[in-house]
């Protein structure tokens, strides 16, 4: 009877090393990847979350006016963009407002503009409350995303340095 033969041991070879310029273009592209993840938290997340604070109580508001306002789609992905105008008995109310959803539309948006009497500094529109959960899947999604990218870039790059240096 002979003994089963032992299964060769595992080599695990050190990626290349990588010069200074491929360190350079991981970090611009984890310094890109964070900039846009704080442009979501910044430009996309106000108007999301006062839209959940308002999506019972707004209601149309006939003096009110949109400016500047624009949408484009990549793809699945659409943003739009607006200024909305308010005037209240305390004076007037202007409000940006981004909104980044999903779905598949064909031609343009029509919006009207909504407020809660009780917080007109919270203006919205009628897309925005018609979508809320659907940015919000879209946010969390985005942001998601980016957020892992970025964690799991960032452990790569640990990962490979160890290797290339001899610590496992």
């Amino acid at each position: 009877m002979t003994a089963p033969a032992k299964s060769p041991a595992s080599l695990r070879l050190p990626p290349p090393s990588q010069g200074w310029g491929n360190i350079l273009w991981t970090l611009f592209g984890l310094v890109a990847l964070a900039g846009l993840l704080a442009a979501c938290l910044v430009y996309t997340a106000p108007p999301l979350l006062s839209d959940w604070q308002v999506r019972e109580t707004a209601h149309p508001v006939a003096d009110a006016r949109v400016t500047d306002g624009k949408c484009s789609a990549k793809i699945v992905i659409h943003i739009c963009d607006a200024t909305l105008n308010l005037r209240t008995s305390t004076g007037a109310v202007a409000r940006r407002v981004n909104y980044v959803f999903s779905g598949f539309h064909v031609g343009d948006y029509s919006i009207r503009v909504m407020a809660d009497p009780a917080r007109p500094d919270l203006v919205t529109t009628d897309l925005g409350l018609d979508r809320l959960w659907n940015r919000t899947l879209t946010f969390l999604a985005i942001t998601g995303a980016i957020a892992a990218i970025i964690v799991l870039a960032i452990a790569g790059m640990v990962r490979n340095r160890r290797a290339a240096s001899g610590g496992l």
